[in-house]
């Protein structure tokens, strides 16, 4: 089975990286030319958190914030589950259920950091893997249906 290190080994290196200081609105316009739905907050080479989409909505809109006057820090996700690189992707996505999340946090065994793991990164794996993931017998009825035009 495929690990937090062979994921991240097959994603481009970060781009997404914002830090602390900047506006959100900032953080909204780097989100949107990314096309992704997160950025990673870095203050150097230290990890702080994530922001997301679902900060921008929850901490900035529901709470009457503007985006031009609330920094990233003040609305960013610090507290996610953290996952280290031996572990394969059905431990992370043990984790990700169990914690309701879309994000984990990679680490090495010097607890460094090393990336993020999306639920969508786990998402491509288990399509890539679909032959161990679905059954035939399934799979052989969902065939059937789409020749019959049943979907």
């Amino acid at each position: 089975m495929r690990t937090v290190k062979d994921i991240l080994d097959s994603k481009p290196q970060a781009f997404n990286v914002i830090g602390p200081d900047a506006m959100v609105i900032d953080g909204l316009n780097m989100l949107n030319s990314v096309n992704l739905s997160y950025l990673i907050v870095m203050d150097g080479n230290e990890y702080l958190g994530i922001f997301s989409e679902r900060d921008y909505s929850r901490n900035v809109v529901l709470k009457g914030r503007s985006s031009r006057t609330s920094t990233v820090a003040e609305v960013m996700t610090v507290d996610l589950p953290v996952v280290h690189l031996h572990e394969t992707v059905e431990q992370c996505m043990l984790v990700m259920n169990s914690y309701r999340t879309r994000y984990l946090l990679a680490y090495d065994e010097q607890e460094k950091f090393k990336g993020v793991i999306t639920i969508h990164d786990l998402l491509r794996q288990v399509l890539t893997s679909k032959e161990a993931v679905f059954d035939t017998t399934v799979a052989e009825q969902l065939l059937s249906h789409d020749e019959r035009g049943i979907y």
